[in-house]
């Protein structure tokens, strides 16, 4: 039992005295986004883990729009986000929430406030509320209209939401402690006017609640037991509890921070992915290169990698970095084993096998993963003409190249031994065919023990081949440079996307559905572009190379 309660994180141990001590009875956690832009790699953790916490004790997990922001506010990015939740795995069942769903709470909140003397109107303008509020080593100063009597707050809270005045006219304030070390707490704005048409409540209302105002209410009535967010709401937290305490609520949520998760050398701040996005430089915010949830996914990522990545990331309270090569190690590890192995040539050059009979195609047998064989065998149609990778030939070689060139006999993959025989050229010396003989007594399969070859190389029958594209995607960041210029901008990569066309493919390959997912011999993982790929045009995007820097550390490190 001792050692259980060592291996859980600081959340749990707080999960577990809470509910020991009576604080609770269950547990209700929620994820809150505020739909103001695409879910990125970060919220995932987030995701994962208040849905994690959940359903290890057996509690409820709420999803619900922080929606209190309407001017950057979008249904496309509502859409976008329940897409991104639903796909990670997390399930609210029927517990779909938005904040402005309790405006009408949230106002007779503020109003009970004010009749509890503990909020007013204020007439400062943003300037002045900003002057008057102190620094770090001094404190603030009351505002002129701190003062006003109840009656009076009522009255002009009420013309606030009648529209009776302009945008920023006037605020409703919480009447807490100027002379508070924290700078939270001084007074704080907690309603605003702001005519904008709101996504969900249209144009019900012309004022509206400040977040650290209406997401401790939004938590309380829906009986969340535990909020869990990131760590720069820490000085946030006697704001929340004071909100909570002065509105009586009679099963009061308690915050809880962690730390972030930060990648090395990606983007992830909506406002250079927005510029990435209008200078045409990415295809949108779903780009394969980017590390929103819906870029990986459409990259090829599997809910399951990333909550390997985020259960090896950990839940802590200090702020790291994690290497972005963690993320690719987990997504080869769960792809390995569950995905076959299938042959694509990505620059072809014809290879000829002179001695192979002219209009004869054989089927081959050959295992879909060595390493898997639950995942079985298939057949491969092999015939007289063939594609191989050009890399896989030269004329001169240097020592130690063991694929083919003149004289050279190599395997080809599942099949026969080939032996170079020269080359077809065009006018300009380019190699536009390889030809070779064949020994039929070397069928893979066959029991051949007559001699061996030091190379192997994979192909695809020339008349079967299937074309498509391939794309080839690096970090958007230049990583020897680091993410930001001098001035702000961003490092980007000139070599992030490469683009292959008239890729030849074996036969298997045709029949595949948008978000499938193959290793391609000696190449990498793969997957079938969501967004471009059609059946008389495929798309494929590489996932992730086979070759990894990423190394787990040892138990005990």
């Amino acid at each position: 039992m001792e050692r259980e309660t060592k291996s859980k994180n600081f959340i749990e141990q707080i999960i577990d005295k809470d509910l020991a001590e009576g604080h609770c009875e269950t547990v209700c956690t929620r994820f809150p986004p505020e739909p103001n832009g695409y879910l990125h790699i970060g919220h995932a953790k987030s995701i994962l883990l208040n849905y994690g916490l959940a359903k290890e004790y057996g509690g409820k997990f709420n999803l619900r729009f922080d929606d209190t922001n309407p001017t950057k506010e979008k249904t496309e990015f509502v859409q976008s986000i329940i897409e991104d939740v639903r796909w990670l795995g997390a399930d609210w069942e029927d517990r779909l929430y938005y904040a402005s769903d309790y405006f009408d709470q949230m106002y007779e909140a503020a109003v009970k406030l004010i009749r509890k003397g503990k909020a007013f109107v204020c007439d400062l303008s943003p300037e002045e509320i900003r002057e008057y509020r102190g620094t770090l080593t001094e404190p603030g100063k009351e505002s002129p209209y701190r003062n006003r009597s109840i009656e009076e707050n009522l009255q002009l809270f009420e013309e606030m939401k009648d529209g009776k005045y302009a945008d920023g006219e006037k605020v409703l304030r919480a009447k807490i402690d100027m002379s508070s070390p924290n700078m939270n707490m001084r007074d704080p704005v907690i309603y605003r006017v702001a005519r904008i048409h709101h996504h969900n409540t249209g144009d019900k209302w012309c004022i509206y609640p400040m977040y650290d105002f209406a997401h401790p209410i939004e938590d309380a009535i829906e009986g969340v037991t535990h909020s869990i967010c990131t760590l720069e709401f820490e000085d946030h937290r006697p704001l929340y509890d004071w909100v909570v305490r002065e509105l009586e609520y009679p099963h009061p949520p308690k915050q809880i921070e962690f730390a972030k998760m930060y990648l090395t050398n990606v983007v992830t701040g909506k406002r250079y992915i927005k510029k990435l996005v209008e200078d045409g430089v990415v295809d949108g915010w779903d780009d394969p290169r980017l590390v929103s949830i819906a870029a990986l996914r459409r990259r090829g990522f599997t809910p399951e990698s990333i909550q390997k990545f985020v259960d090896l990331c950990g839940c802590s309270k200090g702020n790291s970095s994690v290497d972005y090569a963690m993320l690719e190690y987990c997504i080869r590890e769960d792809l390995k084993m569950k995905r076959p192995r299938l042959m694509a040539v990505l620059d072809p050059v014809k290879l000829i096998i002179d001695n192979y009979p002219e209009g004869q195609t054989e089927e081959l047998e050959i295992e879909n993963n060595l390493e898997n064989p639950e995942l079985g065998m298939r057949k491969v149609p092999f015939g007289r003409e063939l594609y191989i990778e050009r890399e896989d030939f030269m004329e001169n070689p240097p020592k130690k190249y063991f694929r083919l060139f003149p004289g050279n006999e190599v395997r080809l993959m599942g099949a026969y031994f080939v032996t170079c025989t020269g080359v077809d050229k065009d006018e300009d010396g380019n190699i536009t065919a390889i030809h070779a003989t064949y020994d039929p007594e070397t069928k893979c399969g066959s029991g051949f023990t007559g001699r061996k070859v030091k190379g192997t190389i994979h192909w695809v029958a020339a008349d079967t081949a299937v074309s498509a594209q391939v794309r080839l995607y690096e970090n958007i960041i230049d990583e020897e440079k680091g993410v930001y210029n001098e001035d702000g901008s961003l490092n980007l990569n000139p070599n992030s996307l490469t683009v292959l066309e008239n890729c030849r493919l074996e036969p298997a390959l045709g029949a595949v559905q948008p978000g499938d997912s193959f290793q391609f011999v000696r190449q990498g993982f793969f997957c079938v572009d969501s967004k471009d790929s059609r059946p008389e045009a495929l798309v494929f995007n590489r996932i992730v190379s086979l070759k990894s820097s990423f190394k787990l550390p040892k138990a005990g490190c």
